[in-house]
């Protein structure tokens, strides 16, 4: 990841360098002298703008990224293992779409003031007034794009492609940036959600920004016959006969802004495509469970779907909004015979579907009178690795453990059918829960494996830890002392319930005892600190021929 972060990092800066560069050329000596050490300001940021531009679209090409996925991970899984960081790149590309906007914003202010000072200067003996005036016959070949002292920088800014359709694009960042923040995205999703599709119009504007070719240079021809170093000093005669130093003639660069981005932008289209075609396939719901703690289980059957363990959908109900699509991780097997995801109810989106399927109501929902779903997937996320490690850990955090939910099914299923192709021979699994109420729906699925794996003998194939991060072994004491069974009083299971956080020091190095020579694969669906830590743990402990390489979910 940082390898491809500075290669990403290095191309900016190379591409600030050589445009800041190529504005010191002969070329732009009279643009300069208007300008100043503003129009590289300007032009350099722009040429990082078409780059990152070009790259924004691509992470999230889902279906792309997902064809990539399976065409790379034969050959190389720690290859495959970036593209799921694809949001976290379209993040930082984001980011410096901004910081580049910024930059670019700020010269062109300087610039403008620059280009209204000259024409107000009104002095013939002035250089940059003399090339104020170029053009005012033909008005072509000019040089200052403000043509006369009776306006100013603002009607300017309104009046010209250039102008207008850099008002626009920035409104639309800033919209598309402030509302993608933690805390609106997610108390606020649709806001999200709508907002982010004026990149629709950022786009459109992006591509005609160029076309008013404010920017403009001295032409090829008028460089061969008024030659900067020789006839600068004798401006006040240009043009007059017997001077050899005609008057110097202009032309702003083509707009080179859409054959940057107009690949990209095919292939989002394309993508949009196959999502819309994905969403006229037929989706049955056959099972509708109602888990405690407001949490909906969906079992769904499409013609062709085929799934592995970790992936996930995007979901879209067109009775609840016709236009938003939201991400779920599969829950199922693909041993099942359905797919099924369990949904949290926590939003207004959510709280419309689980009333949809009847969640408010105390009669069983008829089936005829189910929503109608549309599902776009499955998509790979790193869990699909687990089975290539023989030893694994799992670390879910909160809701975070719905991806191991696949991963324990589809692990019972192929002991109990005999698969002699399971390399996986353990399994720790880890779920940190904030509270007692997160724990129902999938203890539910912990006992029925923890019963069968007992009977079968395979006690010792998966170790888990439930630990609840609320509370404190002081406070839970108590709660023991007047729970004392033989299964755990809050989960049901055999295991006791742990209480605060995991030493992960002791967890690592008791694992990497018990394994030696061995590569641990660890994997992580949980809030980016515990990745951190996880990720540090992982890089201290491989050693001493154990090797931890970490994974981490998307969702």
């Amino acid at each position: 990841v940082l390898g491809c972060n500075l290669v990403w990092l290095g191309i900016n800066a190379y591409l600030f360098v050589q445009f800041y560069m190529n504005f010191l050329t002969e070329r732009w000596f009279y643009t300069r002298v208007l300008l100043g050490d503003a129009l590289s300001w300007a032009r350099a940021p722009a040429a990082c703008l078409n780059f990152n531009c070009m790259l924004i679209l691509l992470p999230v090409c889902r279906n792309l990224l997902s064809f990539l996925r399976g065409s790379i991970q034969c050959c190389s899984r720690t290859a495959a293992r970036q593209l799921d960081r694809n949001i976290t790149f379209h993040k930082l590309v984001a980011y410096m779409i901004a910081f580049h906007t910024a930059v670019h914003i700020i010269a062109h202010l300087f610039n403008f003031e620059w280009f209204m000072g000259a024409q107000l200067d009104r002095n013939n003996r002035s250089l940059p007034f003399v090339l104020s005036q170029i053009g005012n016959g033909d008005n072509a070949a000019y040089l200052n794009p403000i043509r006369t002292d009776q306006t100013n920088p603002t009607i300017v800014m309104f009046t010209t492609i250039a102008g207008l359709t850099g008002v626009v694009i920035t409104l639309a960042l800033i919209l598309i940036i402030t509302s993608s923040m933690e805390v609106i995205r997610r108390s606020y999703f649709e806001v999200f959600w709508y907002t982010h599709h004026l990149f629709i119009i950022f786009f459109i504007g992006l591509v005609f920004h160029g076309f008013g070719r404010i920017v403009r240079g001295q032409t090829a021809t008028s460089l061969l016959e008024n030659k900067p170093s020789q006839c600068a000093d004798l401006f006040e005669s240009w043009g007059e006969n017997g001077t050899f130093c005609p008057k110097p003639e202009f032309a702003g660069n083509p707009p080179m802004t859409w054959k940057w981005v107009v690949g990209p932008m095919i292939l989002y289209v394309c993508e949009r495509l196959v999502r819309f075609y994905r969403s006229q396939q037929k989706v049955v719901i056959t099972k509708v469970v109602m888990h405690p703690s407001k949490t909906l289980e969906l079992q769904m059957k499409r013609k062709g779907f085929r799934m592995e363990v970790g992936q996930y959908v995007f979901m879209q109900c067109p009775c609840v909004s016709q236009l938003e699509w939201h991400p779920f991780t599969l829950t199922s097997a693909p041993e099942e015979d359905h797919f099924s995801v369990h949904i949290r109810i926590v939003g207004d989106w959510t709280q419309g579907l689980y009333e949809a399927c009847g969640g408010d109501k105390n009669e069983t929902q008829e089936a005829w009178k189910l929503p109608k779903m549309a599902i776009d997937g499955p998509f790979g996320t790193a869990s699909e690795d687990v089975f290539g490690y023989e030893v694994v850990m799992l670390v879910g955090a909160g809701i975070g453990v719905t991806p191991f939910a696949s991963v324990l099914k589809s692990v019972w299923y192929k002991h109990i059918q005999e698969n002699q192709n399971v390399f996986t021979k353990k399994i720790y699994f880890y779920w940190l829960c904030p509270e007692t109420q997160a724990f129902e729906w999938f203890a539910d699925l912990l006992q029925s494996l923890e019963g069968q794996m007992t009977e079968k003998g395979m006690v010792d194939f998966l170790s888990y830890n439930i630990y609840l991060t609320r509370w404190k072994e002081t406070e839970a004491a108590h709660f023991r002392v007047h729970h004392e069974a033989e299964n755990d009083p809050i989960t049901g299971l055999k295991q006791k319930t742990l209480y605060g956080k995991p030493n992960w020091d002791n967890e690592f190095t008791t694992i990497g005892t018990k394994h030696p020579e061995k590569k641990v694969g660890v994997f992580l669906c949980g809030p980016t600190q515990l990745a951190d830590v996880l990720e540090k743990q992982c890089l201290s402990h491989s050693e001493a021929g154990v090797k931890f390489i970490f994974n981490k979910e998307n969702f």
